[in-house]
């Protein structure tokens, strides 16, 4: 469970993080804010697509992982691993996309920590179906 709890928690603490950062950018651009928007390239835009991303996988990322760690209290260490390798893809997408050229240029950042979370996100996804599985 300890795994669990430190995986939502840091999950928790970059969605609020690429929050405050959306804002503390909009905050220097407030005269010009509709023209950044629209800019693949303006740090506001890139600071908006990391924020926004991060919130389309981190909901369902800490749910798997809080539901695994109530019913694996003792969560072997490769579940463990895949809890903390899911929260760090995460992470290392946000600032592949935060520091890309544009929101649309390729990055390996933002390669690595997609492929990261869909194999770690489908991962704890079948173990905690298995999981489930066997409680019937």
């Amino acid at each position: 469970m300890p795994y669990a709890l430190l995986s939502v928690g840091l999950m928790g603490l970059l969605v609020f993080l690429l929050g405050f950062n959306v804002s503390r950018i909009r905050g220097s651009v407030m005269h010009t804010q509709h023209e950044h928007e629209g800019d693949p390239k303006s740090p506001l835009r890139k600071a908006i697509r990391a924020h926004g991303n991060c919130i389309e996988y981190a909901p369902t990322l800490s749910l798997l992982i809080l539901a695994l760690g109530l019913r694996l209290p003792l969560t072997p260490w490769w579940v463990a691993a895949l809890m903390l390798l899911a929260v760090a893809a995460r992470y290392i997408h946000a600032v592949g996309v935060l520091t890309s050229e544009s929101i649309h240029t390729a990055n390996p950042l933002k390669f690595i920590g997609a492929l990261g979370t869909y194999i770690t996100g489908a991962v704890l996804s079948i173990v905690l179906v298995v999981h489930a599985a066997s409680l019937f």
